[in-house]
């Protein structure tokens, strides 16, 4: 199978995957730099289920006999079996997978073999491999991001009144519960999650039977070939269907989103890991040290997470432009969409695999250093504001006053729970008491209880609402 292809005519009778149009063989660069097979053998079994799909429907329709039919299927089977035991492994010389399979089939059924191909193009072929592939690998992305939200919610089950400082542009704002901040993770993973169920729809159709470009002669049923490989429905327009990859570029955003998510976590993770922060714990299960600083561990998992980001932002980008020149229908330039495919959805599995692992086992929150971080600043000035404007000073007159006992604070170098009850009354009368309870970050998180908050109530009910869509 591994043989190099000659520039010279080819004289053998091995079979040739071009027409007797052609005198001579490729020349071995370029039928190197024109071959898919060392990448596109990741459809193998794919391209078998589809070829299986395509045999019964020639025996259903009468385009040739059942027996042949039989035939056919059983010859596809034994490649299966070996290419899962390591026996097939066709070169260089196949060009694609495609053609490997076929050429190995003929092989085995004799010239039954070579009646698959009818009424079928390596178009609507490849296009039918790439959705069975992308097909199965949305859902098995889908049921990882689910595995990811189970352990995001088990961690905030245990942190719920664990506080955390909240940051808006990076500075101090207000605090918040820990299970809210990962509570917002699992949102943006429950529309990772509906965004790859919208994108399947959209990979589910059949372009089996699209032919080249135009359809085909035969009597083939295309419905019958769609339902046998679980389909939605088969496409409408033979064009279309062989050139469409609308469904690949929707996959690539739904995919980059995922991974926007991921690097937006494992960037809070590696600052809160750093020395500054302390806030998080990396455990040596998920972490690796300097090769010449022995004091250091660092955040590798989601330092490559963050990397790896790039890599499937990249592919987007790569088949935007692929595709925005191409006239219809098919181009070879659409052989290029494979490698881009493979390596995302390779890359997405990796990466949230990884993520889930550290924040399983990997890491631990230092609650303590939470703790103190929430009540050494001025993340509750708010909530005065907020007092007072409850006891009837407008808002915006509040706002002020609170910045003008902060920038006072500064200067003395206190916090303003240090503050004694004659400043407060020296900054307004109708201040009392209680406001060092109002001020205090455990009041200033529960009291922020209207829907979708970081008050503890609020935080109960959204756990118990996320644990009813992972149900």
């Amino acid at each position: 199978m591994d043989t190099q292809i000659s520039p010279e005519v080819n004289t053998s009778n091995e079979p040739k995957t071009w027409s007797q149009r052609f005198e001579s063989a490729l020349h071995p660069a370029i039928a190197r730099f024109n071959a898919s097979i060392s990448f596109d053998i990741e459809l193998i079994e794919y391209d078998i289920t589809g070829s299986i799909a395509h045999a019964k429907m020639l025996a259903h329709t009468g385009i040739i006999s059942p027996a042949e039919g039989e035939q056919l299927v059983a010859g596809l089977e034994q490649i299966r079996q070996e290419y899962r035991q390591g026996q097939f492994k066709p070169g260089v010389d196949a060009e694609d997978v495609h053609f490997a399979v076929e050429r190995r089939l003929t092989e085995i059924a004799g010239d039954v073999g070579k009646k698959l191909h009818t009424a079928r193009s390596r178009n609507d072929q490849v296009g039918t491999d790439t959705r069975l592939y992308l097909r199965d690998q949305i859902q098995q992305i889908r049921s990882q991001l689910r595995e990811f939200q189970a352990v995001l919610l088990d961690l905030a089950t245990g942190h719920v009144e664990t506080l955390i400082p909240g940051y808006t542009h990076l500075q101090r704002a207000q605090p918040v519960s820990l299970a809210h901040h990962l509570l917002a993770y699992f949102e943006m993973l429950q529309r990772d999650w509906e965004r790859l169920g919208e994108v399947y729809g959209r990979v589910n159709i059949s372009p089996l039977g699209c032919g080249a470009l135009a359809g085909t002669t035969f009597p083939i049923d295309r419905h019958f070939t769609s339902q046998l490989l679980g389909f939605e429905q088969p496409y409408a327009n033979s064009l279309d269907g062989v050139s469409d990859r609308d469904f690949a570029i929707e996959f690539l955003n739904a995919a980059s989103l995922i991974m926007v998510h991921l690097s937006r976590m494992s960037e809070e993770i590696i600052l809160w890991s750093s020395q500054e922060f302390g806030f998080v714990k990396l455990k040596d299960s998920c972490a690796t040290g300097s090769s010449i600083m022995p004091q250091k561990k660092n955040p590798d998992v989601p330092e490559l997470v963050r990397g790896k980001t790039g890599r499937v932002f990249g592919h987007l980008q790569g088949m935007l432009v692929l595709l925005k020149g191409l006239p219809l229908a098919y181009n070879k330039d659409l052989q290029e969409d494979k490698e881009a495919l493979f390596d995302s959805v390779k890359t997405v599995k990796a990466c949230l695999e990884a993520t889930t692992i550290l924040l399983r086992e990997g890491l631990e929150f230092r609650t303590t250093r939470l703790a103190e971080a929430v009540a050494e600043d001025f993340s509750n000035a708010t909530d005065v504001a907020d007092y007072l404007a409850a006891k009837g000073v407008p808002f915006r007159e509040a706002y002020n006053l609170v910045g003008k006992v902060v920038r006072t604070c500064l200067e003395a170098g206190k916090l303003l729970k240090d503050l004694s009850l004659e400043d407060w009354k020296d900054l307004h009368p109708a201040i009392d008491a209680d406001i060092y309870a109002a001020i205090s970050p455990k009041q200033v998180v529960a009291a922020r209880n209207s829907y979708g908050g970081t008050g503890f109530e609020q935080v109960r009910q959204a756990l118990v609402a996320a644990r009813s869509r992972l149900a």
